[in-house]
């Protein structure tokens, strides 16, 4: 029997508005070392997005440096990891070499030969117990070349082909090395995509992969052959077509106050026979959240409560009353003075609603997406709504190619 560990979506560094999370990943990290030490895992899978950005700070790469070497002194005989689209591919592909020698493989970008990405991972007796397909994020330049004169339409329905292409031709390497050199051995493949049927929660900062529709990619592009399909991208925990073998482990953070009371998982695969059962592994609360709404009284109320339970807690409030209160910020803070509680945000929506048409504030551009501050620019400037569209879509091409350029060249 084969045990597996399949996490994804760290994000190591993330904020939440201004507060660092540092201990919040450094409490993770520590608690699943732990898990794959108590579980016996053998084989831990990264489906992708280690760090928040593609340049890390310092500390951020001190604790998943730190995380590995923890790991290599467990009973897990191996690491993979991919890279995802929040990742810089030659940063996490630079140490690689060092890195195998802890049995940490990292496949960050799309190797020239593809069978590189057909891993075979022996057990403790030197015999193939595992064939991993390592698929990171697919960058539109790593399997395509643009045309000129494309349409949107062309160009999903050539990129989706070449997505599917891709996998195809990697499973089929695995196969054919299956067959000739470890026949007993299970396949596993990974990916870091939104598969169609995926769900998304507002504001959990998954990013668009691909413009368009195309970023639903369909699940029929995924061989049958695949015994189990670690993927990374989405940030809830979550199965596909019903299919307990094709998963998104999901954050193991909330990544926003929407996330909060959402339950986090890393996903136990057990292999034994050909037979695969999954069970989901519930993640502890390190940093507890949570978002209040209402009047004044209201928040107060609950604020009050909330003291009670003598633990930390990360504050969002959303003030609903009907009197404009300008000075609530100071008010509030007075009122937690002493306690574990800890303000990060108020939206003060009559205030909001009074200035309007005034200038965006910071606490607004924080909360915004790239593509909200972008259509509230061609309000302002007045662009007719039948050019709005043709604009959105230039904007959301050129962000994509942006951000593919950056995670090169960092």
């Amino acid at each position: 029997m084969i045990k597996i560990l399949h996490t994804s979506d760290w994000h190591i560094g993330k904020r939440l508005y201004s507060k660092t999370r540092y201990e919040e990943f450094s409490a993770f990290l520590g608690w699943l070392v732990e898990e794959i030490q108590r579980r016996a895992i053998d084989i831990l899978i990264v489906a992708g997005d280690i760090f928040d950005t593609t340049t890390p700070s310092n500390t951020s790469q001190r604790l998943y440096y730190q995380f590995l070497k923890d790991v290599s002194v467990t009973c897990c005989r191996h690491i993979v990891i991919i890279g995802g689209n929040h990742d810089s591919p030659s940063l996490l592909e630079a140490p690689r070499e060092l890195l195998a020698v802890l049995q940490v493989r990292v496949v960050a970008s799309i190797p020239e030969n593809r069978e590189d990405q057909v891993l075979l991972l022996k057990d403790g007796v030197g015999e193939c117990e595992l064939i991993v397909c390592t698929v990171p994020y697919l960058r539109d330049r790593d399997i395509r070349a643009s045309q000129p004169g494309e349409s949107g339409d062309e160009k999903e329905q050539i990129l989706q082909k070449s997505i599917a292409h891709h996998y195809a031709e990697v499973v089929d390497i695995a196969i054919t090395k299956q067959a000739q050199q470890a026949p007993t051995a299970p396949i596993v493949a990974t990916g870091h995509l939104f598969a169609a049927g995926g769900s998304v929660v507002e504001g959990d900062g998954v990013r668009d992969l691909y413009v368009g529709s195309l970023l639903h990619v369909p699940v029929t592009i995924f061989s049958p052959q695949i015994d189990y399909l670690a993927l990374g991208h989405l940030h809830s925990a979550q199965i596909l077509g019903a299919d307990p073998t094709k998963r998104y482990s999901g954050s193991p953070l909330p990544m926003s106050f929407k996330e909060a009371e959402r339950k986090k998982f890393v996903i136990e695969v057990e292999i034994e026979d050909g037979r695969v059962s999954t069970t989901p592994v519930r993640i502890p609360t390190f940093q507890r959240l949570h978002s209040i709404h209402g009047d004044y009284e209201q928040i107060l109320y609950e604020m009050e409560k909330i003291s009670q339970e003598a633990q930390s807690v990360w504050l969002e409030i959303l003030y609903e009353g009907k009197e404009i209160i300008p000075d609530m910020h100071h008010k509030l803070q007075k009122e937690i003075t002493g306690s574990d509680l800890e303000i990060l945000r108020i939206i003060n929506r009559p205030l909001q609603i009074n200035s309007a048409d005034s200038e965006l504030t910071l606490n607004d551009l924080e909360s915004m997406s790239e593509e909200g501050v972008f259509l509230r620019c061609l309000e302002s400037a007045r662009i007719p709504a039948d050019q709005q569209d043709d604009l959105l879509l230039l904007f959301k091409t050129t962000l994509q190619q942006l951000a593919e350029e950056e995670s090169y060249t960092k």
